[in-house]
């Protein structure tokens, strides 16, 4: 992905959001990520850089709250930022064109990628069809009413391990970083698809 900020405005924007009070670096993490409506969220080597930069030219200080750093603007950095407001105002509709190229190649991904799956879930349903038929024509053939049973106890306890092995993964992921809107519409569109290609096949 092309940088989002041109040289020098992601310092700029830094002491921007800190005009309105001190905050630690989360939360300056967390409000680039809503500013950008979650289509860019900049790491911690990102942001910490360059709060440890604008500490040393004295337009930030530091100051411990509990476990935690906090970062306030200084009289320096006002005035800073006082002199660079025409910049700060350009740099504002450079993100929300960001914002916008962002949300773009974002539905092209998704468009993209739903067209994989689609022809994945469908040569996957093909297959679950042919394997259908072949199981019920082996069943008929055994003419065990019990194994019927014993099919359908089967098929729930995969669908049970499916799910509780794709909970466990959503859960291990999500633990490392929040899900993207790219991976949260696949698993939606994933689900819905393959719930179509299992209720044909049990018609068919």
């Amino acid at each position: 992905m092309p940088a989002v900020f041109a040289h020098g405005a992601l310092r700029l924007y830094l002491l921007a959001l800190l005009e309105s009070g001190p905050k630690h670096g989360y939360e300056l993490i967390k409000a680039l990520k809503e500013r950008f409506g979650g289509t860019y969220s900049p790491s911690a080597g990102t942001i910490y850089p360059r709060l440890g930069k604008l500490e040393e030219e004295g337009l930030v200080a530091t100051e411990a709250f509990g476990r935690r750093t906090n970062y306030r603007i200084t009289p320096a950095g006002l005035a800073e930022l006082n002199l660079r407001r025409e910049e700060l105002a350009a740099v504002e509709q450079e993100i929300s064109a960001s914002v916008r190229r962002l949300a773009d190649n974002l539905r092209e991904d998704i468009r993209s990628n739903m067209r994989g799956l689609r022809a994945d879930l469908a040569a996957t349903a093909e297959a679950a069809r042919a394997g259908a038929a072949s199981a019920a024509f082996t069943a008929l053939k055994g003419g065990a009413a019990a194994e019927g049973k014993g099919t359908l106890k089967e098929a729930e306890l995969m669908l049970q391990a499916f799910r509780d092995d794709l909970r466990a993964e959503l859960r291990l992921q999500a633990g490392k970083q929040p899900l993207s809107p790219v991976a949260l519409e696949t698993v939606r569109t994933v689900l819905e698809q393959a719930g179509i290609a299992i209720r044909n096949s049990l018609r068919d």
